[in-house]
């Protein structure tokens, strides 16, 4: 359970010092180009996930803080139960550290601070951020794991 724990802990210590660096060091809605395709972009997010909620009148911070605190319960629950599936653990460790990552900004700002702009001719994927990478790549990681135990089920006759 301590190894889980200290990856979620290493997301968010990795997580809030990048966005610290990023309010630091970027300038609110300007783009800094990194490469053909990246640029740094600093936004403030009081929605979620591709500005869900976004545009709301303020009580979505306090459901995504609770329902991030509530999640982050349920994850470490799960992770206990299911310490001998190391794959989902640490997929859940992943998740458990971007959840609570989004949850100091919104505690501290009000919104997620995003700060990476993925692009392509013109095409613009919502800015993102590092907790919101660990989400993601935990929740891939479940999939994955979930579709490897199909794999290797073996087929039972009609």
């Amino acid at each position: 359970m301590r190894l889980y724990l200290a990856i979620a802990i290493e997301v968010v210590f990795v997580d809030q010092i990048a966005k610290w660096f990023a309010q630091q060091f970027l300038v609110l809605g300007e783009s800094y180009p990194i490469t053909r395709f990246l640029n740094w972009y600093l936004v403030y997010n009081p929605g979620a996930a591709f500005s869900f909620l976004a545009d709301a009148a303020g009580w979505q911070r306090w459901f995504f803080i609770i329902f991030g605190i509530v999640a982050a319960v349920v994850i470490v629950w799960i992770i206990k139960k299911n310490q001998s599936d190391r794959l989902l653990c640490w997929s859940l460790a992943l998740i458990l550290g971007g959840a609570i990552g989004n949850v100091i900004d919104r505690l501290h700002f009000g919104a997620v601070l995003d700060f990476i702009d993925v692009h392509y001719a013109g095409w613009h994927w919502p800015a993102f951020n590092l907790a919101d990478s660990a989400i993601t790549l935990g929740a891939l990681l479940i999939i994955w794991g979930e579709i490897n135990r199909l794999m290797k089920k073996p087929s039972t006759p009609s």
